[in-house]
């Protein structure tokens, strides 16, 4: 099975190679990119904890070069991934959540005393949910910098549009709400509708799958956890049913 994988770089890549070991084919055509231009200031003064719903949170410290001046913090992180990568960047103090936003904010507020602690959400520019303020509404002093963007694709390019045209494309594999809106975007800027109804569509949640209602009846496998394990066994399973 042919999959086209939409998330930005450097992850595009990495999954890439995971979905190839498994004996698919993978086209890379990453829907956003990250952008840490005019990002808001980090102040660390202070600080005793960090929330990270995100990588690029993390990287951010990087790019401002405060990454050794913030390993001696605790990172509470979204999930596994992202707890991974704090731990390549040095910290020893991690906390790994549940995999969702919604969910860090209550294990955060279980752990921690918030006589004691004040924590600093390294944020995106837009939040699907407000994890400062869910923490402020409960007593704790938290603040927020957005420190980095997603940046849109304005186009497919002509190689995947050329692809999906001629049923080259069999699965498209989107994993988060915001990449299934401008997936819709971009599919109906070029006039694909008729040809993404061949593509079976690899959501991460349903809460992806149903950013994609505009484009009408599609062919759709929900992934049974957000892990990327159960992505995997979801492109393995989808790619069985295309074989049959």
């Amino acid at each position: 099975m042919r999959i086209l994988i939409t998330r930005p770089e450097p992850d595009a890549l990495k999954l890439k190679g995971l979905v190839e070991q498994r004996g698919h084919e993978a086209v890379v055509e990453p829907l956003v990119s990250v952008s840490f231009d005019d990002a808001e200031p980090i102040d660390l003064d202070g600080i005793t904890s960090l929330i990270a719903t995100s990588r690029n949170g993390l990287m951010a410290l990087r790019q401002a070069d405060l990454l050794d001046q913030a390993r001696h913090l605790t990172v509470f992180a979204v999930g596994k991934a992202t707890a991974e990568e704090a731990r390549r960047m040095g910290f020893k103090r991690i906390v790994k959540g549940p995999g969702t936003a919604s969910a860090l904010a209550p294990l955060i507020a279980s752990m921690v005393d918030p006589a004691e602690e004040v924590l600093l959400h390294l944020a995106g520019e837009t939040l699907a949910v407000d994890i400062t303020r869910e923490l402020e509404q409960q007593g704790f002093r938290a603040l927020k910098s957005s420190v980095y963007r997603m940046v849109a694709a304005e186009q497919l390019s002509q190689a995947t549009r050329d692809q999906l045209s001629d049923g080259d494309i069999e699965a498209v594999l989107l994993m988060s709400a915001e990449t299934a809106v401008i997936w819709v975007r971009l599919v109906q800027r070029h006039r694909l509708q008729a040809s993404v109804r061949e593509v079976v569509h690899l959501c991460l949640s349903d809460g992806v799958a149903a950013r994609l209602k505009p484009l009408g009846e599609l062919a759709i496998d929900v992934s049974a956890a957000l892990t990327m394990e159960e992505v995997l066994a979801l492109i393995d399973i989808t790619a069985a049913k295309v074989d049959l």
